[in-house]
């Protein structure tokens, strides 16, 4: 890599920067012949934000990509800084994609530069009509809810948004990428009908979901849930304890028989809310802004599913709440 190239890359940090780095650790990643973060140059290098974009994005791309995700399992999109790595990816990459609606936070506005310029970035959610929206009860700098993977039947229209990035970049690949889209359809769509047919052994009476913050409104909207957040849509921004005593005091009003945590978000104050309304709180965090580990595949019900996945990020939250619940 030139010294060049090492400008070009701490130019292209400056948008994203939420995170500088001291030039040492610069002039180390620069003079190292192992900074290109794709490997295979036979393969088309994409950059994808939150770990539920980048599943989609591997699902449709297949063989003819490597996707660099940037972010990880327990990972708090809202609040996500950009690594030096990040940063490289993004200048190397042919095409970007985001989940959009302000889900990562400042770093969309860089996204957004990019993509004003007319460079190959794309936010999936994008391709969303404000109909399909859910709007949050909190003022949310004027976006959307953007939680629309709690609804697979609603998440499975943001893949025309990633084929049309990769065929953007990639037109010889449209048929590849049209075919692995259909087919993915087609499973988003068996999943929603299971996670309808599980939903329904809980009673109507008991589809109420609490858990630690507004991520669950879309799979609420879906599967017919009363949904309470202990923190807002976003959870940059904390709740205090009037808050949380509102929480206490409908979670004992309700009766109900248990609450969820969140993979992505501290527990303490959920566990605090739990502990005071003398509710039991669920074994199983939920997965709400991130999925599970990579790999981490479970038997449970009959069937095994990986919790790093999309399609077990769902199978996970619902059989866990549906347990919780019924």
């Amino acid at each position: 890599m030139t010294f060049t190239d090492c400008r070009r890359i701490a130019a292209a940090m400056k948008p994203y920067a939420l995170l500088l780095l001291v030039g040492a650790l610069l002039f180390s990643a620069c003079s190292s012949e192992d900074s290109a973060v794709f490997k295979d140059d036979s393969k088309l290098p994409v950059v994808a934000t939150s770990q539920m974009v980048t599943d989609m994005v591997r699902v449709i791309g297949g063989e003819r990509t490597e996707v660099y995700g940037m972010m990880g399992a327990a990972v708090d999109p809202h609040s996500y800084q950009t690594t030096f790595g990040d940063a490289v990816a993004l200048k190397q990459a042919k095409v970007v994609f985001y989940s959009g609606l302000h889900l990562e936070g400042r770093m969309q506005e860089a996204l957004e530069g990019r993509k004003a310029k007319g460079e190959p970035v794309f936010a999936v959610t994008d391709a969303l009509s404000k109909e399909q929206l859910l709007q949050p009860q909190e003022d949310f700098d004027g976006y959307s809810d953007p939680h629309v993977w709690g609804d697979p039947s609603l998440w499975v229209h943001c893949i025309d948004e990633v084929v049309r990035g990769l065929t953007e970049v990639d037109a010889e690949g449209a048929e590849y990428y049209n075919k692995r889209a259909d087919e993915y359809r087609a499973e988003l769509g068996k999943l929603h009908q299971w996670a309808s047919q599980r939903v329904a052994q809980v009673p109507v009476e008991n589809r109420i979901l609490v858990t630690s913050h507004d991520a669950f409104f879309y799979f609420g909207q879906a599967y017919g849930f009363e949904v309470r957040g202990l923190q807002g849509i976003s959870t940059a921004s904390a709740k205090g304890l009037k808050d949380r005593k509102e929480l206490v005091n409908y979670i004992r009003e309700k009766k109900l028989k248990m609450i969820f945590p969140e993979s992505s978000v501290n527990p303490k104050d959920i566990e605090a809310a739990a502990k005071e309304a003398g509710v039991k709180i669920s074994e199983h965090e939920l997965f709400s802004d991130a999925m599970g580990e990579d790999g981490d595949v479970v038997e449970l019900h009959g069937e095994s599913y990986d919790k790093g996945t999309y399609i077990g990020m769902i199978k996970h939250n619902v059989n866990s709440i549906v347990d919780g619940l019924k």
